[in-house]
């Protein structure tokens, strides 16, 4: 199986901030990205929705015989990792908002935290807040229509400049010095935030956690791809490619799939 691809899957086109990370530490190594973009966010779903569709995308990628599978999206991590790994032998790596890493950071001991609904309201959160967060002043947006226009490719949007403004300000007020970026789909508009922010504010994502991660696991599991010189990545949508296409269209060895899924 070490020549096999690694799966990702997320609710739309957030994961390839995760996918970047990943390919940069793991050059030699293919992979299957699965954009869920019809049915995201995720976050307006029913924790029973989300676990359906988690499914529907893992079979999917375990089909195209893919040694692992990364969860590229937070709302799908904490609702539906644990059933996925009971029901399928293939390794599973999640994703959830860099709590511990912004506990650990903060010197104000106040942070922000933007997210989804379905994250932030989610049992896995709210266990790793308690487990981590006593004593630090907590500030919990809900980044309502910012998924909805990164899809869209409206990075560059008035809509988008009002939506952040409208969601970093009370946080600054709270003299936050941390912001974690609860949702792979927010790792984009990191230079819009900073313009919000400025630089006093460090923003934590969970890129490079995960990149780590699946690269122990698959050590761990003696499934590094021993090639260096074959790879080839494949991005599946059931939506439109303009938007997977304006984010990748500096990277090699990609192909792109529409398909109904």
């Amino acid at each position: 199986m070490n020549t096999q691809a690694i799966g990702i899957f997320d609710s739309g086109v957030g994961g390839i901030t995760i996918w970047k990370t990943l390919t940069e530490l793991l050059p030699y190594e293919s992979t299957y990205y699965l954009a869920d973009s019809k049915n995201a966010p995720y976050g307006q779903n029913s924790k029973e929705e989300i676990l359906n569709l988690c499914i529907k995308n893992t079979e999917f990628l375990i089909a195209k015989g893919c040694k692992i599978i990364v969860v590229a999206c937070n709302t799908a991590t904490t609702n539906a990792i644990e059933i996925l790994r009971e029901r399928y032998a293939v390794p599973f790596i999640g994703i959830e908002p860099a709590i511990k890493p912004a506990a650990l950071k903060t010197k104000n001991k106040s942070i922000g935290i933007l997210a989804t609904k379905g994250t932030l309201s989610s049992r896995l959160f709210n266990e790793t807040s308690k487990k981590y967060l006593k004593g630090i002043c907590v500030t919990e947006q809900i980044g309502e229509g910012l998924v909805g226009l990164i899809e869209k490719g409206k990075l560059e949007s008035s809509e988008m400049e009002v939506l952040l403004e409208t969601y970093l300000k009370p946080m600054l007020k709270k003299r936050i010095d941390c912001l974690v970026l609860g949702c792979t789909h927010y790792p984009f508009l990191i230079s819009k935030i900073k313009k919000i922010t400025g630089d006093s504010i460090e923003i934590i994502d969970s890129g490079l956690a995960v990149a780590k991660q699946t690269k122990y696991i698959l050590e761990k599991n003696k499934l590094l791809n021993p090639q260096t010189d074959k790879r080839t990545h494949h991005f599946y949508t059931n939506s439109e490619l303009n938007t997977l296409k304006t984010l990748l269209n500096q990277h090699e060895h990609i192909l792109l799939h529409k398909e109904d899924f």
